[in-house]
């Protein structure tokens, strides 16, 4: 009973710190509105899309506007948010395909080749970004974004880092949660095991 406990928790914590990562893919952070809703236009209004239809390896959007995350459409760009060193676009083509073209690793989320994180830790708010396209600019200006380059690009910054601090607290409090139940159920064994002991004395004495 206490190995299914252990099993079960564990599983729990895996399931949780999985959930608290984003579902977007390669997506920028600004334009993750974009996507909230149930029905989403491609960017370059050829085609729109169901929400489930994201990032599932087929291509219905001519300019890859579906596809941020996969190698499906030739026209995709993914976005590698390389906290702690210069954050980039990539063509979607090479997500997944056996190089690391981003210093975090997040290209290759379903390679089996495991890029470690190269990116230089710390001064995540200082760095400078480089210039977003001129695609990008525009959809900022769809969602309504007022603020400069510069400051957009300090408060995704500080987003990802506030994102990553709550992912790991989550899962050290899920830890620490686990090991408190763990010596709860020790604790009541040996409680368990103590009774039966003093059941036992007596019948043992009468024996005698």
């Amino acid at each position: 009973m206490l190995l299914q406990c252990v099993v079960l928790c564990s599983l729990l914590v895996f399931v949780v710190s999985v959930a608290s990562t984003s579902p977007l893919v390669g997506v920028h952070p600004l334009d993750e509105k974009y996507f909230e809703s149930d029905i989403i236009r491609c960017k370059d209004g050829s085609n729109s899309f169901h929400r489930d239809r994201l990032n599932d390896n087929f291509c219905d959007c001519l300019d890859g506007t579906d596809e941020s995350g996969t190698s499906a459409c030739p026209n995709g760009k993914f976005y590698c948010r390389n906290i702690g060193s210069s954050p980039k676009f990539v063509y979607s083509s090479r997500v997944n395909d056996g190089i690391c073209d981003c210093c975090d690793g997040s290209d290759e989320y379903e390679s089996s080749i495991g890029c470690p994180n190269t990116c230089v830790m710390g001064g995540n708010v200082n760095y400078i970004y480089k210039p977003r396209t001129n695609l990008n600019k525009s959809v900022d200006r769809k969602l309504g974004s007022t603020t400069s380059l510069k400051d957009s690009n300090t408060l995704v910054s500080l987003q990802d880092m506030v994102k990553n601090l709550q992912g790991m607290k989550l899962v050290f409090a899920l830890q620490l949660v686990l090991i408190g139940f763990l010596l709860i159920l020790w604790m009541l064994r040996r409680r368990a095991r103590s009774k039966r002991r003093r059941k036992n004395l007596p019948l043992n004495r009468l024996a005698n």
